[in-house]
Parts: C-alpha cells; sequence; structure tokens
C-alpha cells in the first residue's frame, strides 16, 4: 500500500515538472534571444470611470459624487413633501440655449466658460463681498473672458476658468472686469479637478451651495455625443437653512423640513416615458434618471443650467417644458459618503 502512495506521489511531481519544462519551453521558444520576456501585469480599472471630459481634463476623478449614478440609491422618506415645496406642478426650464435674451440684448442665454492654458497670465482678484470664504488669487482670467448675463448684466455675472495644463478651475460670482485688467469680484473658489476635495464646510463659493457650477452644467458636446455623465446643477425658489452633501454652505433662514435643503439630489422617476422625445432631449432626460439633479442655488423652481451655445436647438429645449415635479423624486445619497470632507463616493 505504501509503495503505491509512492508512486502516485512520485508520478505526479514528474508530471508537473513536464508540464513546467513545456510552459518554459513555450516562452524560451517565443522570446527572441537577448531580450526579457514581457512582464504583464493585471488590469486595475479605476471606479466610475469613465469620467466627463473638457479639454483633456477629467471634470473630477470617475468616482466623485458628481460622476456617480444615482438610480438605484432609495427614495428619501420626505420626498413628496420637498418636491412639493418646489413645485410639482411647475415644469422643468432650460435655462440655456442659443441666441440671446431678451430679444436684441447682448446676453446668451445660459452659463458660459472658457478653456485658457497654464501660460494664461494670473491677475489680480478683488473679492469685496465673502473674501474670509473666498480662495486668494491671483486667477488666470483673460481680460474678455465671458461673464453670464454679458457685459452689461445686473445679475449673477458668474464668470467661469477652467485651466487646461494642470485642471484647475477658478470661479467667480459677480464679477467685473476693471481696467488694468484686474478683476472685482463678490467672492470666488478654486478647484483642483484631480481631486475630490471640498470647500471648508460653512463656506460658499461661486454658487450658494458652496460646490462648483462647470461639473454640473449640461453642454452641447456631451449631449450631440449621446450621454452625459454627471449630475445636472438646478434652482428652487426657497431653501432651508441647511445643507446636506457634498453641498458646503445654504442661503436662508427657512427651518421647515419642507423647504428642500442645498445639495438636494434628485432624480426623474424610472418609470417616466423618455421614448417620444427627440434625440437631444432623450439625452438630457436619461441623465436626470441615471446621475439626476444636485439644488445649488437660490431661483426660479426647477430652472436647469447649462452652456450657451448657437448649436443648441431651443424648440428641442423646449420639449422638456410639460416635464414636471410630479415626475422626480429626491434621493437618499447618504449611504455614498465616505468623508464629510470629501466628494468621493462609494460607487452603486
Amino acid at each position: 500500500m505504501k509503495t503505491t502512495k509512492v508512486i502516485l506521489i512520485l508520478g505526479l511531481l514528474l508530471l508537473m515538472v513536464l508540464f513546467v519544462g513545456q510552459m518554459v519551453w513555450r516562452v524560451t521558444a517565443v522570446t527572441p534571444t537577448g531580450t526579457t520576456p514581457p512582464t504583464y501585469l493585471p488590469l486595475v480599472t479605476k471606479p466610475g470611470t469613465p469620467p466627463p471630459q473638457i479639454a483633456g481634463c477629467d471634470i473630477f476623478p470617475g468616482d466623485n459624487i458628481w460622476n456617480t449614478p444615482i438610480d438605484t440609491l432609495p427614495v428619501h422618506p420626505n420626498s413628496s413633501t420637498l418636491i412639493n415645496t418646489i413645485g410639482a406642478n411647475r415644469g422643468l426650464h432650460m435655462d440655456f440655449g442659443s441666441g440671446v435674451w431678451p430679444p436684441g440684448s447682448n446676453s446668451p442665454i445660459g452659463i458660459p466658460f472658457v478653456v485658457v492654458p497654464g501660460s494664461q497670465p494670473e491677475v489680480t482678484v478683488d473679492f469685496i463681498w465673502w473674501p474670509e470664504q473666498s480662495d486668494p488669487g491671483p486667477y488666470p482670467v483673460p481680460p474678455d473672458a465671458p461673464i453670464e448675463g454679458g457685459p452689461d448684466s445686473d445679475g449673477d455675472r458668474h464668470v467661469l476658468v477652467l485651466e487646461r495644463d494642470n485642471c484647475i478651475l477658478y470661479e467667480m460670482y459677480a464679477a467685473y472686469p476693471q481696467q488694468d485688467g484686474s478683476w472685482e469680484a463678490g467672492n470666488g473658489a478654486v478647484y483642483d479637478l484631480n481631486s475630490h476635495a471640498l470647500r471648508p464646510d460653512g463656506w460658499t463659493s461661486a454658487d450658494a451651495a458652496g460646490l462648483p457650477i462647470l461639473p454640473g452644467l449640461v453642454r452641447y458636446d456631451e449631449v450631440a455625443a449621446g450621454e452625459i455623465r454627471h449630475a445636472i446643477r438646478f434652482t428652487a425658489p426657497e431653501t432651508r437653512s441647511a445643507h446636506w452633501w457634498p453641498a458646503r454652505h445654504d442661503a436662508s433662514d427657512l427651518t421647515g423640513a419642507q423647504y428642500p435643503p442645498m445639495g438636494l439630489r434628485v432624480r426623474l422617476r424610472a418609470d417616466f416615458d423618455i421614448s417620444g422625445y427627440s434625440p437631444h432631449a432623450r439625452v438630457i432626460l436619461q441623465a436626470m434618471k441615471t446621475y439626476g439633479m444636485i439644488l445649488a442655488d437660490n431661483g426660479s423652481a426647477w430652472y436647469v443650467s447649462g452652456v450657451p451655445d448657437e448649436r443648441w436647438d431651443n424648440d428641442v429645449l423646449h420639449e422638456l417644458d410639460d416635464v414636471t415635479g410630479a415626475n422626480f423624486e429626491v434621493v437618499d445619497v447618504s449611504s455614498l459618503m465616505i468623508d464629510p470632507d470629501s466628494g468621493q463616493a462609494h460607487q452603486p
């Protein structure tokens, strides 16, 4: 019996030796003399990829909360009340498009941005409203940077600058160019788009929620490409004196639980039929289902933010006017939070 076991073990060892020898022969046979065989590393995939890009820059990593799908997350228990406060019967309004508004003005429809190289000269920015909550300059803002509402606007006058070589985003609110090339602004914020870092809790930004603006804008190029891979910015007329992650700031004295906080995440209901809409409208609606929208500022109910572009078909954008607040639900994203001071998100 022992002899049989020994023979079996020796047989197995012989088979192993022959197998290894054969593999070595195969590698040697296909490897050129004097060269080192190639090393094959395991495929590593970053979570949440691919993130949206502008000018070669990832607009935050793929696993950032802006770029994380929320279509499988639970509905918030106070969803109906919050939707009713914003306006269940109010329709969406795409607050962007082609042309100008009002007619004959120099006010493009939407929030513009400009891309600059790393060599763009930096200029002084004087923050006059909230300097203590502003990231200090200088900022690489061109003297002719586009201003939300146009140069004569008396509105929010956001200026957004993406420095493409280092992927740094600069945003200003109530921005006015000065004759000496500097700028004056109510406040400003700077974001490293390679980072998940949020602003200090309680700090505003160029937006009331303390969030960046550019990541939430609908852009023509991404709609034409067939997919929006990020949450979308929207506004509401009354908000609460509170903010939910990832928002960092609020702008209200209202305390009732019926009022939506800054950072509120909503999504278009899964059972809402989008098949009858034009292709570009379907892309926007699908993003509202998959990534949802983030409440970022006080304003008109269900106003959706995007970039002005002469390629927009305003009639197509108006197709979304008949989508009402009742077609949305508030999402509980608390399970995605890894660190309250970081925008990195667990991937559902």
